[in-house]
Formats: structure tokens, C-alpha cells, sequence
């Protein structure tokens, strides 16, 4: 039964994100219609709920920004995967001069806390999508490529490795046919628990004015954006702030069911080999 729920929750979650992507399908008017007659109204079965300073409707903007900010962290983490799991096996899998140079970068930045130095970077860099996009590459690739090499590290060891080997396997068949179906379990758990932080990254360098430039209707921009109006309509601050939690929340639980669906399929696969 305990199965079947965390089955259906991870369905669920899944639909979630989805139908965040098709956000602007879903939007019931253009996020960007600007209309001063009817700023900071209150929800109405016009506009569900509310508008902002700018007479925009709130429903269309956060079902739209829906699509920037979950969709950007999306990319952000799969370029990330594209950077950090290649350098991972190849260090780890070479090891020698190559590996303590890439261990050094990555210990540098782990160093450092993820959110200052994406701050710095965007700051450098300036605002902008494809300059926030380079400043959350910089800090989440690492994570990835320290995963996969200890993995790597992990199995090289490992009896059918030797035999592999003395069979005359190739070091490119080897990875292909014996680590990569090892590493996947775990950095899909790892991607699918970044995908909260890479969000709340998003969002907050948005909201400090580093990230997507308005009119772009991005969930941290959109908290910005209501800050100097939170006395007179709350909502333009509560609504962007709870889908935000929402989508976080329900992307950590994911992350967090994976990482014990793979860590209780590792114990099984060690104990058939240790009866087998």
C-alpha cells in the first residue's frame, strides 16, 4: 500500500510539473496586457486572482513565469547533468593529473556557498536570461561531477570491472555497458532534489534584479514587483510566493522518494550478490 502511494504522489508530481510547462496554453489572458483602469483589483470572476500595479492579470502571470522559472531550472540542471556526469566518469575513470585538476576546481567551488557566488557571477555578468543561466552552471555542475566520480571510484574495484577488462573490453564499452547504468539511479535522485534549490536560485536572483528582466513574468521578479504594493493588495507578493513553495515543496518530495527507492534497490541488488 505504501508503494502504491508513493507511486501515485510521484505520478502526481510529475503531472505537476508538466502542466506547469503548458502554463501559457493555460493562461486565461495575455500576461503582459497592461491595463491602469483596472490596477490592484482584488480576485473576481474576471480575473481570479487579482491584478497587479499594472492592471496585468495574476492568474495568466504565474501560470506563464510558471514556464520561465520552472522551465529555466530545468534547463539549467540538464546542461549541468550534460557538463558534470561526462567530466565525473572521466575523472574517475582516468584519474591521474586530470583528476586532481578537476577534483581542485571542484573543491574551490564547493568551498563556496552556491547562492553568493551565482550572486557574484550575475552581478558581473549582468542581468539577463543567459547570463543567470552561465552563473547557475558555474555552481551546480560540481555537485555532479563529485557524485559521479566516487561512484565511478566505487566500482572500479569491482570483480566483473577485471573480468571486463581481461575479456578485452574497451574503456568506452565498459563505461557504456557497466557504469552508466550504475550512476543513473543516483543522479536522476540528485537532479530531481536540485531541481527545489535551482528554482529558489532562479526566483531570488530575479527578485534582487539580476535574472529575467520584466515584463518577463518570472515568479521572483513578480515577488519584486509587489513589495512596494504588499498594504494595498497582499496578494501580489502571497500568490508568486506560494507557488514558488508549492513547486519546491513537491519537487523536494520527489527528490526525496527517489533517493530511498534507489538506496533500497542498491541494499537488494548487494544482498542477491551476496547469496548468489
Amino acid at each position: 500500500m505504501s508503494k502504491r502511494k508513493t507511486t501515485i504522489g510521484v505520478v502526481a508530481v510529475l503531472v505537476l510539473l508538466a502542466l506547469l510547462m503548458m502554463g501559457p496554453l493555460l493562461a486565461p489572458q495575455d500576461p503582459e496586457l497592461v491595463n491602469l483602469a483596472a490596477r490592484l483589483q482584488s480576485p473576481s470572476v474576471a480575473h481570479l486572482l487579482g491584478t497587479d500595479n499594472l492592471g496585468r492579470d495574476i492568474l495568466s502571470r504565474i501560470l506563464t513565469g510558471a514556464q520561465v522559472t520552472v522551465g529555466l531550472s530545468l534547463l539549467a540542471l540538464s546542461l549541468s547533468i550534460l557538463i558534470g556526469v561526462p567530466l565525473g566518469l572521466i575523472s574517475g575513470w582516468v584519474g591521474g593529473r586530470f583528476d586532481w585538476i578537476v577534483m581542485r576546481i571542484v573543491d574551490v567551488f564547493i568551498a563556496l556557498p552556491d547562492y553568493i557566488v551565482a550572486i557574484v557571477l550575475s552581478g558581473l555578468l549582468g542581468p539577463g536570461f543567459v547570463n543567470m543561466l552561465i552563473a547557475i552552471l558555474a555552481v551546480k555542475w560540481v555537485g555532479y561531477t563529485r557524485l559521479v566520480r566516487s561512484l565511478v571510484l566505487q566500482e572500479k574495484t569491482r570483480d566483473y570491472l577485471m573480468i571486463s577488462k581481461l575479456a578485452g573490453g574497451s574503456n568506452l564499452r565498459i563505461l557504456r555497458q557497466h557504469m552508466i547504468p550504475h550512476i543513473v539511479g543516483p543522479v536522476l535522485a540528485l537532479a530531481t532534489m536540485d531541481i527545489g534549490k535551482v528554482i529558489l536560485l532562479v526566483a531570488s536572483l530575479s527578485f534582487i534584479g539580476m535574472g529575467v528582466q520584466p515584463p518577463s513574468p518570472e515568479w521572483g521578479a513578480m515577488l519584486n514587483d509587489g513589495r512596494a504594493y504588499f498594504a494595498q493588495a497582499a496578494q501580489l507578493m502571497i500568490i508568486p510566493g506560494i507557488a514558488i513553495f508549492i513547486v519546491v515543496a513537491a519537487a523536494s518530495w520527489l527528490g526525496d522518494q527517489l533517493m530511498k527507492r534507489y538506496t533500497i534497490s542498491s541494499e537488494d541488488e548487494r544482498m542477491t550478490s551476496a547469496l548468489a
